[in-house]
């Protein structure tokens, strides 16, 4: 006889980060409209997390449906090679448009971790263009993600990140401590200290600084301050060393600008966005970067930047994208992302005096949880299930019960998730 649909599932298909042997409950969806999701049981449930940070303009929203129809009647997909199209075209234009004038050049790519690939290939290969081939190596941060590739993984935190199983077999990079400074009046030189030891030590090998501006997202979502942003830049340029930042989660306004590197006034040399790029609504993401960096990689007078996924540049996913960034500038997103942040401080700042509770911080669009100790195995086998049950899906992970919304999401529905949250804290024995 046929498995059911959820025992097939659990029997056959692998969700991320999860396991076939120790099974968690999941939950089917069957539709979704602006912050709700509609499960196969008839619940409703708000959406906390964007589908991991991605639909920032919630779900079925009318325009995002058009521009992939529109789309649609032209072509799905035609390939990049050899070939161009308009929704490409015209994407582009609006990346260089909104993000600093010095990054004129765009790569795109289908995920987020293959737009950090193809930013470590940039910066190795801008060096070893120019006769520097030594120049190879990667400095970044602990408690950093990149991604689940293996050269995203490399950068990733070895020791307390989620891929150390792999650390013996990926290339051994550069590690400076996280920064503690959470505004500028909290930095000090110590935070920078060993980050300037390692760049002026090694700069030699160093192809490039890559790291996360101002939030570190799935390695622990830590926040830090812009000066220490500005000291890094400072340093790559003092060393001739490039700069990369990792804006897939924090990039289309999440931390309360455009892009996070904003509220440092820096510019990297390149530049990775994905995750909100098309709205949620398809996988697409983009590797920029500076006449300079294409410069570098030209200089061998080939200029041939090895990568070329096939559903490079997909016309669907461009023109979604397109659509998804001119909603953003006809929309009032800085004041959503301010006024989510400030319900959250009032909201969520209460539980930092909960038992088992370390920290609680909030930055635009993101609201934090920390706990003293990682939800296990026997915590995680109902806190999800209570969580729908309560009317709102949110994923903890670690030590870490996280809220980022979508960012036209209304008050009432924002006091839910909070509310949720705190009773989670309590685990009073009748909800558990």
């Amino acid at each position: 006889m046929a498995l059911d649909d959820t025992l097939f599932d659990a029997k056959h298909i692998w969700h991320p980060y999860s396991s076939l042997k120790s099974y968690f409950p999941i939950h089917q969806v069957t539709s979704a409209s602006g912050v709700r999701l509609t499960l196969a049981d008839g619940r409703e449930v708000i959406d906390g997390m964007s589908s991991w940070w991605a639909a920032i303009h919630g779900y079925n929203h009318p325009r995002l449906n058009q521009a992939i129809t529109d789309q649609l009647d032209d072509m799905a997909h035609v390939m990049f090679g050899g070939l161009t199209h308009q929704p490409a075209i015209k994407l582009a234009r609006q990346l260089i448009e909104i993000t600093a004038e010095p990054l004129q050049t765009i790569f795109f790519s289908d995920s987020g971790s293959v737009a950090v690939e193809v930013a470590i290939k940039m910066a190795i290969q801008h060096w070893f263009a120019q006769g520097k081939p030594n120049k190879q190596r990667l400095l970044t941060l602990r408690n950093g993600y990149h991604g689940d590739t293996f050269g995203a993984m490399a950068v990733c935190d070895p020791e307390n990140g989620m891929h150390s199983m792999f650390k013996q077999v990926l290339p051994k990079h550069l590690f400076a401590p996280a920064p503690s400074c959470v505004t500028d009046a909290d930095y000090q030189d110590s935070d920078i200290a060993e980050f300037r030891q390692l760049i002026s030590t090694h700069h030699h090998e160093i192809a490039a600084v890559i790291l996360e501006p101002l939030v570190q997202n799935a390695g622990g979502m830590n926040f830090y301050c812009p000066e220490y942003l500005r000291q890094v830049r400072a340093l790559c340029d003092d060393y001739n060393v490039l700069l990369i930042l990792d804006e897939i989660a924090t990039n289309f306004g999440r931390t309360g600008t455009m892009f996070a590197y904003e509220q440092a006034d820096i510019c990297p040399d390149i530049l990775c966005l994905g995750k909100a790029l098309t709205g949620g609504y398809m996988t697409l993401a983009a590797t920029l970067c500076t006449d300079n960096v294409a410069a570098g990689i030209a200089a061998d007078g080939k200029g041939v930047l090895m990568h070329g996924p096939t559903y490079m540049a997909n016309p669907l996913a461009c023109a979604v994208a397109s659509e998804n960034l001119a909603i953003l500038a006809e929309s009032h997103w800085q004041q959503q992302v301010a006024d989510i942040e400030s319900q959250m401080e009032i909201e969520l700042m209460p539980y930092k005096q909960y038992e088992g509770v370390a920290d609680v911080r909030v930055k635009g669009g993101i609201g934090v949880v920390e706990l003293i100790k990682p939800l296990d195995n026997s915590v995680m086998q109902w806190l999800p299930a209570f969580f729908v049950d309560k009317g709102v899906w949110l994923r903890p992970f670690g030590k870490l019960i996280y809220i980022m919304p979508p960012f036209i999401i209304e008050p009432a529905d924002l006091s839910m998730l909070t509310d949720v949250i705190g009773k989670a804290l309590l685990r009073p024995a009748d909800d558990t």
